[in-house]
């Protein structure tokens, strides 16, 4: 039976220093709507298993790591990106993402508006980045994307 979705995902505490309200919030809702809607199907070379998924991601050495597992745990296999091209994209999020907390706090809804609109272009654009770097690999929607993007950017907080 064919199911292509991830049915729990976990990210790598040790990676995560600090997280500030907004952040676990953003973290929070990322989880929900990835669990209650996404398209998750990886090219596995171990076998035929066609899900569903569970998805551990971490860090290290500059590089994410996606544990990909059958609904019962047993590892399937991990696969293993180069993070040098997200650099950017990832700096650009927390930027604006900051500018968007303090917005909402202080500004106006039409500054508030522009702010947002900006940081849903480079999260839009993060996503489609990594739907492209997943190509070949694991077919996943933009919204999956989109949603594997904001926990990306979560596990390179520092502090």
């Amino acid at each position: 039976m064919t199911d292509p979705r991830i049915i729990d995902i976990t990210l790598d505490e040790r990676t995560i220093l600090w997280r500030s309200a907004d952040i676990e919030q953003e973290r929070r809702i990322a989880i929900f709507d990835l669990i209650e809607d996404n398209h998750f199907a990886p090219i596995l070379r171990s076998g035929d298993y066609e899900g569903p998924y569970k998805l551990h991601l971490s860090v290290e050495e500059g590089r994410l790591a996606l544990q990909m597992m059958r609904a019962d745990g047993a590892l399937l296999e991990t696969l293993v990106l180069g993070l040098a091209r997200f650099r950017r994209p990832i700096r650009d999020y927390f930027a604006i993402c900051d500018s968007y907390y303090q917005a909402i706090r202080n500004a106006t809804p039409a500054q508030i508006e522009t702010i947002d609109m900006a940081r849903r272009g480079i999260h839009n654009d993060a996503a489609q980045l990594l739907k492209e770097r997943l190509e070949g690999k694991i077919d996943v929607d933009f919204d999956t994307a989109r949603r594997l993007f904001t926990l990306i950017c979560v596990l390179h907080i520092k502090g």
